[in-house]
């Protein structure tokens, strides 16, 4: 979910809003994609040893400035960084064809909120410096976990950085390096291999947030299911040539909010905790990032998926609706969206509880699969394709002859009705799907921040009611993207539908199983073929719902940007390349141009570090509010308070802000850093005159901690007057734990 508060947006006056209009064609009727039931099932097969892949994988940190920076998400503007909860990770699979090695596939898996368009152009072009045409923009994904508790500012397009006072290039910078680094740790452990897939259910760990737009779809595709969203977890499995498990990729759909806007303290949200606890339990003596194991959990078609499992309730203190289920088509209380609210597993506990539980879940139901000794063998030929589709101007034949045709980007009401997982401001709701706006008032402000849309455009989007007509917008440059990447990855039976978007559960549906079908139409595939989606990948395209799901016009309808026939192009275009996944496949498809590059007009309001100090008679690192000299327990929570600097001088890329240090052997060892969930790392700013500041770190004992001595050391960089940076230390008392 992207949500701009638009009161921000126009309070924001150093953004110019010289918006320019043109017009679009008249709306097109539906037809559905063909159908068949999915997963298919996958019959056990006995693994093989011939090392028929080349495998490599690799792990780096893309962890942004964590203070004083917007988070990416919620696209709330006070929902700027105060501190670290666990680093954020860049996760690189390399599978190369053994038997012709140029023939490979690159997907990344990063805990950040989606792919960037400039951030893969980056990477890339890094890439071909190093290797030449090894890694390409047609076997290069990048798929982001969508965790909206990450550092933000790193879009292209301008409408993302609105919240985040424009483009942050430190954000940036951290998410290249590290990506670069995971990719040359994966290129350079190419080793021969074998890969293996499964699947399973896995319940109570994702829900359905717009289930009276799900219920839009026709009563008869709903009964193929027995639930309202994807309850599957699909892995493919990393195996080296004496059969030891190397990593895995795990598909499953569920929301990165389990941390809720009012978080601010950057982590990986559930997906990143599910890949901590698995890379944790393969090497429980590693710390987090030098692992050799790497676990990837990949987002799926999430669009309206939740991890806020005990449903939407109203948060009204003294209204009689207090407590009490949100109303069902709008997720409003009152009539006002801003009361309303998903509730995690771990709700009477806190929201870093839920995240703990819908991650263990995503990790119990891969290692479930993992350990299961029924896996099926994947065989055949690595292939990729990919091409740019230009979404504003792209016209299809439907498969009964009907034309149809996507639209400029335009953003409905409801998109700032938001979700009950953050839910929006004002008066807006979602479910807006009327011609006729519900407070006249909107129609008159909306002008100041976009053109009018035409009447083609109009027609071209309905029945979604135009809020931000934004694919008009060019200045200072695009506001949201009008190209997008198309690209699918194939190793074997096993192909990624790499996606530039959020698709709802049954858009995920319908995409899936008509490029299955038409896998093995094509004669590409057999009936083994297996498909899943990744995303969202490449470019931010926001949302794709189901036609009939667009009609109700909830916050993914509205945001689904292209039009209501969003979705059958995607699926058009993608069955267009199927043939170029067939094992001996030449050539490459016809393309649009790729997207402009952006990253060098990019506006940054983001002010840099003036100068740290410490309070007069201090000095940096020294403890002010010490530990306590009680012996403590499991579950305790230790806390020390030290005299800070910014952390924005030095973002510690591969090192951490604090390490949990026992005293063995008459030395220290570390045993816990920052990217423990165990672990937080808090900065405050005391006096932006004087340029003093504190840091706060907890450690909350876990089970099974060894009784010992500890202490606590604060890792910190301060910036001089003059602009040198200088390093230094903290070290708490010492404690003992029993």
């Amino acid at each position: 979910m992207y949500l701009p508060s638009l009161s921000t947006a126009l309070a924001d006056s150093a953004f110019p809003f010289n918006w320019i209009h043109d017009a679009m064609r008249l709306f097109v009727v539906y037809l559905a994609a063909f159908f068949t039931v999915s997963p298919p099932t996958i019959e056990a097969q006995g693994s093989s040893s011939s090392g028929e892949y080349l495998i490599g994988l690799g792990i780096g940190d893309v962890t942004g400035p964590v203070v004083e920076t917007n988070m990416m998400g919620y696209a709330s503007l006070p929902q700027t960084d105060t501190g670290l909860h666990m680093r954020q990770r860049s996760r690189a699979f390399i599978v190369a064809d053994a038997s012709i090695p140029s023939e490979r596939v690159l997907f990344i898996n990063s805990d950040i909120c989606m792919g960037d368009t400039g951030i893969r152009r980056t990477i890339i072009s890094s890439l071909q410096s190093l290797y030449g045409d090894l890694y390409t923009p047609a076997n290069t994904a990048l798929v982001g976990t969508h965790a909206h508790s990450g550092v933000g500012g790193y879009l292209e397009n301008l409408l993302p950085q609105v919240t985040s006072l424009g483009y942050v290039n430190a954000t940036a910078a951290a998410i290249v390096s590290g990506t670069l680094k995971a990719i040359t740790d994966a290129h350079n452990s190419l080793a021969p291999g074998n890969l293996k897939l499964g699947n399973t259910t896995l319940l109570n760990a994702n829900r359905n947030r717009s289930p009276s737009a799900y219920l839009a779809n026709p009563k008869w595709e709903r009964a193929m299911y027995e639930e309202n969203q994807d309850t599957t977890v699909t892995v493919l499995g990393f195996e080296n040539m004496d059969g030891g498990a190397t990593g895995l990729l795990s598909f499953f759909p569920v929301h990165g909010t389990s941390l809720y806007e009012n978080n601010t303290l950057v982590s990986g949200d559930n997906k990143g905790m599910a890949a901590w606890m698995y890379e944790s339990y393969i090497e429980p003596s590693s710390m987090p990032g030098n692992n050799s194991f790497v676990a990837g959990f990949i987002q799926s078609n999430v669009g309206d998926t939740t991890p806020n499992t005990l449903g939407a309730y109203c948060e009204s203190p003294g209204k009689p609706w207090d407590g009490q289920p949100c109303e069902f088509e709008h997720s409003t209380c009152g009539n006002r969206t801003e009361d309303c609210h998903g509730r995690g597993p771990g709700f009477r506990i806190s929201d870093f509880e839920s995240n703990r539980i819908i991650g263990q879940a995503q990790f119990e139901a891969t290692r479930t699969v993992m350990e299961e000794s029924n896996m099926t063998a994947v065989s055949g030929s690595v292939k990729s394709v990919h091409v740019y589709l230009d979404m504003t101007t792209y016209t299809f034949t439907l498969p009964n002859g009907t034309l149809a045709k996507t639209c400029p980007a335009a953003l409905g009401y409801s998109f700032a009705g938001g979700t009950t997982d953050g839910p929006g401001a004002f008066d807006f709701i979602q479910g807006d799907n009327s011609s006729q706006s519900q407070n006249p008032f909107w129609e008159v402000v909306k002008r100041f921040v976009t053109p009018a849309p035409s009447e083609e455009q109009i027609a071209c989007h309905y029945p979604k009611p135009i809020l931000l007509n934004s694919g008009y917008n060019h200045q200072p440059y695009d506001w949201s993207p009008g190209t997008v990447d198309v690209q699918m990855l194939r190793v074997g039976q096993f192909v990624i539908l790499v996606m530039p978007g959020e698709l709802t559960t049954m858009a995920g549906r319908r995409m899936r199983d008509a490029l299955r079908a038409k896998l093995i139409a094509d004669g590409v595939l057999d009936d083994r073929a297996y498909v899943v989606i990744a995303g969202p990948a490449n470019t931010y395209g926001h949302y794709v719902t189901t036609r009939e799901e667009y009609s109700v016009q909830r916050y993914e309808g509205a945001s689904t940007i292209f039009g209501p026939a969003t979705l059958e192009a995607y699926i058009n275009k993608y069955g267009e390349l199927v043939p170029y996944l067939a094992k001996g496949a030449n050539g490459m498809p016809s393309s649009n141009a790729a997207p402009p590059e952006q990253t060098s007009k990019a506006i940054s309001l983001q002010t840099a570090v003036v100068v740290d100090n410490p309070p007069i008679f201090k000095h940096f690192g020294d403890v002010l509010v010490d530990v306590e000299s009680d012996v403590y327990h499991a579950g305790d929570t230790v806390a020390v308070r030290f005299v800070g600097a910014n952390p924005r001088n030095n973002l510690r890329l591969e090192q951490t802000f604090l390490t949990v240090d026992r005293q063995m052997d008459g030395g220290w060892t570390v045993v816990r850093t920052d990217s423990h969930p165990s672990t937080t790392y808090q900065w405050n700013r005391t006096s932006k005159a004087l340029g003093t500041s504190t840091v706060d770190i907890q450690w909350t004992i876990e089970d099974g901690t060894p009784a010992g001595t500890y202490r606590i050391t604060y890792y910190g960089d301060a910036k001089s007057l003059l602009g040198s940076i200088s390093a230094f230390t903290g070290d708490s008392s010492t404690f003992t734990v029993g």
